[in-house]
Formats: C-alpha cells, structure tokens, sequence
C-alpha cells in the first residue's frame, strides 16, 4: 500500500477514536445535533474558501481539518441514531464516483473536460434518487450570484446555450437599456427585477468567457478593502477625520494606494 495512503489511514482512524471520546464524554460535543451544527458548517466552508482567496496554505491545512471534523461528527451522530455510517456514506460515494467517471471506470470516451461535465449531468439525472430535473439539485440556500452561475451552467450541459458566446454581449446591452428605462421612470419593483436580469446576463458573460464570477467579485472586494482601509490610515496619520475630506481628496489618496499596487 501506498505509505501516504497507510499514514491517511492511520491519521483517520485516530479521529474517529477520538470523535468516540468526544461524543461520550465532552458536555458540549454530546449535546449536537445536525440542526445545531449546520451553522457552524457553514461558517467552516466560508473560513476555507477565504484560506484559498488568500493563498494561505497554512491555514488552508486548518481550514480543511475543520471541515473534515463536521463531516466526521454527522457521520457519527447519523451512526447513532441509525440513520446512516461512515463507511455507508463511503461506499456510496466510492459508488458514485466509479458510476459518474464511465470514461475511467468504463468504455465511455470523453476527450475534454466539457464532454466530461456534460456526460456528469445527463448520469445523475438517470440516478436513482437522484435529480429528476437538471436545475433540481441546485441548493435553494446557495448564495445567489453562484447559483446564476451553476443554473446557467448545468443548462449549458444540456445544450441550452449561446451558439457564439459573443452574442452574450448584445443581451446584456439589452439588459442595460431595459434597467436604465425603469429606474429613469423610479418604479423601484421593475427596476429591482430589471437589474437581476442584468446581473444574470453579467453572470453569463462571465461564464461563456471562463471567468469565475464569484472568484472575480472576491477579488474585487478584497482590493476596495485594501484601498479603503489605506485611505483611512492615512487620514489617522495626518490627523484628519475621513467624513471631512471631499470626494476630490478621497480619489487623490485613493489613487495613491493604487500606484502603491493596492
């Protein structure tokens, strides 16, 4: 066996040991439930993916030890309450992986990385149990601007697509003039609806030209946090309150941070 492969084992093994420990005998550890630590989930995945937005391989180990935790601990908690067990959720994923992969495990030929995805959609779909609509397994809690992103993409698995991605371009010019002739009449329920359709051709554009648009808006707001924050230290060192400062001076500062690579 391979030795990573046996020291993983080894390293998992002793979690689970000590997940046995924690659940008979921690005040706290005995009292979750999944319903109590579904928020704490939550607050693990955000805390991982800003491991991975700041490239920190560090705390990327402890971001992925505390997820590993939780999956742990609903693993246990489903083993006690006979739902399911850690090596049922194992081998039905073992299962999974084998069923969605035909090119690896199969005679399914598949070249790309898109035949891939595309033959992923259409076997879940033909799963037992398993969606029976292509947009049915989108999470209905996930934050909105990725769920554009995965809709847009699972129709694209099933064909429903722009022939040119450059004609993406001309809805979200369209896009645009319908917005701006609503909120130039002020009627704010048009004018709300008419900037989420803009912001879904956005999104589109964004996904027809293999551009994140989750990664890209992070990234954005992670350089007006660094820009601001600059603007404001600056003002606590010159002694001025930042309120007092016009719009004019703000830039000038501002821009000062951006030649500064901020």
């Amino acid at each position: 066996m391979n030795t990573n492969i046996e020291a993983a084992l080894k390293s998992f093994e002793q979690l689970l040991h000590i997940m046995d420990e924690l659940r008979e005998k921690c005040p706290w550890d005995k009292e979750q439930t999944f319903d109590s630590l579904r928020t704490l989930t939550i607050e693990e995945t955000y805390e991982l993916a800003d491991a991975i937005s700041r490239n920190s391989t560090k705390e990327l180990k402890k971001e992925i030890g505390d997820l590993l935790l939780h999956i742990v601990f609903y693993a246990k908690i489903g083993s006690e309450i006979g739902d399911f067990t850690l090596d049922e959720i194992i081998d039905s994923l073992n299962e999974k992986l084998i069923y969605r992969h035909p090119h690896i495990f199969g005679d399914t030929k598949a070249d790309t990385a898109m035949d891939v995805k595309e033959n992923w959609e259409k076997l879940k779909l033909k799963e037992k149990g398993g969606n029976k609509t292509v947009l049915g397994g989108v999470p209905k809690s996930m934050p909105s601007l990725i769920k554009a992103y995965r809709l847009q993409d699972k129709a694209r698995g099933m064909g429903f697509d722009w022939e040119k991605r450059e004609d993406v371009w001309d809805k979200v010019t369209e896009e645009l003039g319908e917005l701006k002739i609503e909120i130039n009449k002020e009627d704010t329920v048009k004018s709300e609806e008419e900037f989420g359709d803009f912001m879904f051709s956005i999104i589109n554009a964004a996904r027809l030209y293999n551009i994140n648009p989750d990664n890209a808006l992070n990234k954005t707001n992670m350089k007006f946090i660094r820009r601001f924050n600059y603007l404001e230290e600056r003002t606590i060192q010159q002694g001025i309150d930042l309120k007092l400062l016009n719009l004019h001076e703000m830039n000038a500062i501002w821009n000062e941070a951006k030649s500064k690579g901020l």
